[in-house]
């Protein structure tokens, strides 16, 4: 769970809604560090984070009224964010379909290591797993590759999910099923791939 803001009130809520900018400012650095976290996490690399954070800010300040106090303000701050990064990722143009060409040494051995016999297998390697997996995730619709996000990588459960995106669960799991699928599929055609290279003339 992400770690929440204890020092935002109804009190300074309601103020930054009147205007107050003393508040308003207060109420960033408070969700800044939430904000940012969760833009960092579904945005893909190479984009401008801090453009996304200032549309959720403006997002949330534009929509203070309709703040019910039901949730914690944390709560609802991460849903808005949530939705604008899935609004983002719509944005954004797909990437060519990968090629296990396209991978170099050490990423086909992480995958593959018994197809590279000439240095071992990597172990213990996260930044290479996390480039690898995010380019696997951008051959899914973007949707597909928020659901795997939220129940994979950040291991939140079905109910938290539909929580945060106002999905029913039959959508998640359906939409989890199809994007795991996608996934397999691609990496079962990448390590085709490597035991048949093409031949290129």
């Amino acid at each position: 769970m992400d770690r929440p803001s204890a020092s935002v009130t109804p009190k300074l809520i309601r103020a930054a809604e009147r205007g107050d900018q003393k508040a308003a400012s207060q109420l960033v650095d408070m969700l800044y560090p939430l904000v940012v976290t969760i833009v960092r996490r579904h945005l893909p690399r190479g984009e401008a984070e801090e453009d996304l954070c200032q549309e959720v800010f403006l997002k949330m300040f534009t929509r203070l009224k309709q703040y019910s106090g039901k949730n914690g303000f944390d709560h609802w701050v991460s849903k808005i964010t949530i939705h604008t990064c899935y609004d983002k990722l719509r944005k954004l143009k797909r990437r060519k379909v990968m090629c296990f060409a396209d991978l170099d040494t050490e990423e086909a051995n992480f995958l593959f290591p018994a197809e590279c016999l000439n240095e071992p297998a990597l172990e213990g390697s996260p930044g290479l797993a996390a480039e690898l997996l995010e380019r696997l995730l951008a051959h899914l619709n973007p949707r597909e590759t928020m659901i795997i996000r939220l129940l994979e990588l950040e291991e939140k459960s079905v109910n938290e999910v539909c929580d945060l995106l106002d999905w029913k669960p039959s959508r998640v799991r359906v939409t989890a099923m199809r994007a795991r699928r996608k996934l397999g599929t691609l990496l079962a055609q990448l390590e085709q791939q490597s035991v048949h290279p093409a031949i290129t003339p």
